[in-house]
């Protein structure tokens, strides 16, 4: 059984073997393992060359950097006890196995650091978000919104709106339990419902930009459709710079998505290849890759269309709702000069890139086209909402704040206008986990490594 009063420890750092491991102590407990293992507590926030030892045989361990941040003054908001240790299978397998042996102490459960920082108060919810995020990010600008994130960009807000509709509520009410009293505002009702439509407005626009922010978590899709035998499998080993797909000169190779995750100029990209599209086929495998394939298009956020240039005729490429479409004439190396003249290009959506995926030749302009389709996808400045748990409890809290609205405009009481705000309040304080979060912890958590 474990218990939120027990002293955790884990390694904190990377997989060993490395140059250095941290292994991070948290809890009452803290204070004695530093004396178990080096004698003595080091001075706070202040790093000291200590010599690790089993307290049990008196055999040294290793020599480590010991740093020692007394509670709540600390990462976690108890008292934390770091070890800079040699990052060796060996070193770091004996100091664990020295600290799981100290009455009161255990191994950290994933994600237990950073749920203690959250229920002292060190980070709110947004910020465990971002941290998550943080430790995930792949590509530049991944990295960018949630550090953004992890500083507070949506927290803070978050905050200062809870503050207004609280100061909103607290009008409702006092129009309510003091109407009799002559030095009360007439007006109050009036203008808790003008803060409320204002700050309906804020979030709203906030709101905005929430499929931007989310999406750049997720990466862009780009799917590569067409039909068989056009290249499509080589183009995304082009561009994937290795071989992620079987390449074969027999039609139908492909057979099933192939997802590679890419990093486009410091932005996140899943590069899809489908089975090809014909229309009909008497083979069931051939059929569900097709299937596949459709699905994953009406997902995309960008369909590549491969043709074949020696098919003479580009088809044009079909419809994918809410996506881009481009179409790829491919094997550009198989035609001549004086065929092009005949060749009669059909196509739809954003444009027509002319490559030979087996040459290269055009690769160059087409990826510089898709770093500009993701720089327009993926602007500058940083996403306020980035998660659909964030989106959907934004929502609720403008939903109440209509609702007040409308309870206003056609005279309803104050105690419904009042709950109305209420409403929104609360679901303000469970965006930041203020109030009410303890069925989405789990959610959250599970997801963190050991050490975290």
């Amino acid at each position: 059984m474990t218990s939120a009063t027990d002293t955790i420890f884990a390694l904190s750092s990377g997989r060993p073997p490395a140059a250095i491991a941290v292994v991070r102590i948290s809890g009452t407990g803290a204070r004695v393992a530093l004396k178990e293992l080096i004698g003595r507590v080091p001075e706070p926030r202040k790093a000291a060359l200590a010599n690790v030892r089993d307290p049990a045989s008196g055999e040294p361990i290793d020599q480590a950097l010991v740093l020692w941040f007394p509670g709540p003054r600390s990462e976690t908001g108890e008292d934390v006890a770091e070890l800079q240790l040699h990052g060796g299978h060996a070193v770091i397998a004996a100091t664990l196995a020295v600290l799981g042996r100290i009455p009161g102490l255990r191994m950290a459960e994933p994600g237990e650091f950073t749920r203690r920082a959250f229920e002292h108060g060190q980070l709110d919810l947004t910020q465990v978000e971002a941290l998550a995020d943080l430790i995930g990010a792949e590509t530049e600008a991944q990295r960018r919104q949630a550090f953004q994130q992890m500083r507070g960009l949506l927290g803070d807000r978050a905050e200062a709106w809870r503050t207004r509709a609280i100061e909103a509520l607290a009008q409702v009410e006092a129009a309510i339990d003091f109407a009799d009293e002559g030095d009360v505002p007439k007006d109050l009702v009036h203008r808790a419902l003008e803060i409320a439509r204002l700050l309906a407005d804020e979030i709203n626009a906030a709101l905005a930009g929430a499929a931007r922010g989310e999406r750049l978590r997720d990466g862009l899709w780009v799917v590569i459709a067409g039909p068989p035998n056009a290249g499509k499998s080589t183009l995304l080993n082009r561009i994937a710079r290795r071989e992620a797909a079987i390449v074969s000169p027999i039609a139908g190779t492909t057979r099933d998505v192939i997802d590679v995750h890419l990093d486009l100029s410091g932005y996140p990209v899943n590069l899809i290849d489908t089975a090809g599209i014909r229309e009909s086929s008497d083979d069931p495998v051939e059929r569900e890759g097709m299937r596949r394939a459709r699905e994953q298009a009406a997902r995309a956020n960008l369909v590549l269309w491969v043709a074949d240039a020696t098919a003479g005729e580009v088809v044009t490429p079909p419809q994918a709702a809410g996506a881009t479409v481009w179409t790829v004439v491919n094997k550009m190396d198989l035609v001549r000069p004086q065929e092009l003249p005949r060749l009669e290009w059909r196509h739809k959506g954003g444009g027509r890139h002319l490559i030979s995926a087996t040459t290269g030749a055009g690769l160059d302009g087409l990826i510089t086209a898709l770093v500009g389709f993701a720089e327009s996808t993926f602007t500058l400045e940083p996403a306020l909402v980035t998660r659909e748990r964030q989106r959907r409890t934004l929502n609720e809290v403008v939903q109440s704040l209509i609702e007040s609205e409308k309870l206003g405009k056609r005279g309803a009481g104050e105690e419904l206008i009042a709950e109305q705000l209420r409403l929104a309040a609360s679901s303000l304080g469970r965006l930041t986990g203020r109030v009410d979060v303890e069925d989405i912890l789990e959610v959250i958590f599970r997801d963190f490594c050991i050490g975290k």
